[in-house]
């Protein structure tokens, strides 16, 4: 029995972790659903723009409020997993306070600790504020209805509830050295926490030992569900910011890529010397679909942005489409993008892990053409986005799937590209009366 607790926790750990260390691998199956895409390119910047965008939170300060509230609750996050190891430990080897001996470096740490948790706490409170009062416009388009609106909630509670019971551990451990109590040693600095130590006057050691061990399993237990919730939450950027700053677009932001399969035909139309009408090889590879109708047809990194949005809203209120009352949302293309690959995911959980048709597919069943053909290209997503995704990249794609395999551009984009074609200019008169405007 002395044991008990520790086994008991042991479990725990293993289940938490594996249930995650499951999630991951679905996460990374789904994302390698895309085309391969050669992003090995300029290393060194791109370890740049991953220390400098994602460590160094430098677009989340675009916006001051936000920014500082983030970059509280992001550097509490990372700090506060210190205490989380030392927790970890103690829980498999039956101790308490592990680090207690690094003395006077524990009590700085302990404090650091207990400052962020109060600062946690006010920034979770600003959040909470600033999408449930003021209610912001980013948090109130049509795409936040339901589900989204919930997790972004349910994140902020849970970690109100985690900083809470912190401080409640650490109160309790607190009163609890001040009485002596066996195994308590004393260590750690509370300058937060003492605050709610009055709350436990007249209590028992027995019942503060209660109250103190409560606190500290419901705590990483808290974690661990916290952990696990992540999959199923925006807030699995915590993880892909990462790799997605690192792996972001190098080039121009103006700079579209081109279809390898067309730059040839162009070549090949160019070429005086090659007969435009000649068969093509007999182990020539089978023609690429043009664009995008799926999540399949994209490349994996456009599936990781998709996976790494946070739902912020920063590219739907650049997007000037959106502003004067289109139908467009980046985040709507980013979160559709998402929603289609999970449905793609539990299909083939379902048959395992093969992918059977299911008649649905991301182009008209989830995202409208109306939506593809309001964006202006303007790159204000792209710019705007704090995480380096590119919502734009897929817009493009699937544009181009309905130009060159469905024919199907706007009435307006095809009488621009006949007179382009035809005139020279996108605009219905003959190349001779082109400068007609100069004699008026």
């Amino acid at each position: 029995m002395e044991y008990l607790p520790n086994i008991l926790f042991a479990i725990a750990l293993v289940i938490g972790i594996g249930f995650f260390t499951k999630n991951v691998k679905k996460l990374s199956r789904n994302i390698k659903l895309g085309k391969d895409v050669d992003v090995s390119d300029n290393k060194q910047q791109r370890w740049k723009n991953m220390a400098r965008i994602a460590l160094g939170q430098t677009k989340m300060v675009v916006r001051p409020i936000a920014g500082l509230m983030h970059i509280i609750v992001y550097v509490g996050f990372i700090i506060i997993n210190i205490e989380v190891l030392e927790i970890i430990l103690d829980g498999l080897l039956g101790t308490h306070r592990l680090f207690a001996p690094l003395g006077s470096l524990y009590n700085i740490l302990i404090g650091s600790f207990e400052v962020l948790a109060l600062l946690v706490i006010v920034a979770i409170t600003v959040f909470w504020i600033r999408r449930n009062i003021i209610k912001l416009k980013r948090f109130i388009k049509p795409e936040m209805e339901g589900w989204p609106k919930k997790d972004g909630n349910m994140i902020l509670y849970i970690e109100l509830v985690l900083m809470f019971l912190f401080l409640t551990m650490n109160a309790a451990d607190f009163q609890l050295q001040q009485l002596n109590a066996e195994h308590y040693v004393k260590a750690g600095a509370f300058p937060v926490s003492q605050f709610l130590v009055p709350l436990f006057d007249g209590m028992s050691i027995a019942n503060l030992i209660i109250i103190e061990r409560t606190a500290w399993w419901l705590h990483i237990l808290g974690i661990l569900t916290f952990l696990n919730y992540l999959y199923y939450s925006k807030h699995l950027h915590i993880i892909l910011a990462f790799p997605n700053t690192y792996y972001g677009k190098l080039k121009p932001m103006g700079q579209v890529n081109n279809v390898e399969a067309v730059t040839n035909e162009v070549k090949l139309m160019m070429d005086p010397s090659a007969d435009p009408y000649a068969a093509p090889a007999e182990d020539a590879p089978e023609p690429e679909k043009f664009g995008a109708s799926d999540v399949m047809d994209l490349n994996w990194v456009q599936l990781l942005n998709a996976y790494t949005c946070t739902e912020c809203g920063r590219c739907t209120s650049e997007c000037p489409a959106n502003q004067t009352g289109k139908k467009l949302s980046p985040r709507k293309i980013m979160m559709d993008t998402r929603d289609r690959l999970e449905e793609v995911g539990k299909n083939m959980d379902a048959n395992k892990g093969e992918f059977v048709a299911d008649g649905k597919q991301l182009l008209d069943d989830y995202i409208s053409q109306e939506e593809l053909w309001a964006c202006t290209t303007c790159n204000a997503c792209v710019q705007a986005c704090p995480v380096s995704i590119d919502p734009l990249s897929i817009i493009m794609e699937m544009r181009r799937f309905l130009v060159m395999e469905q024919s199907a551009a706007p009435t307006e984009l095809n009488n621009m590209m006949s007179n382009i074609e035809n005139n020279g200019a996108p605009w219905p008169y003959n190349q001779m009366d082109r400068l007609n405007w100069v004699n008026e």
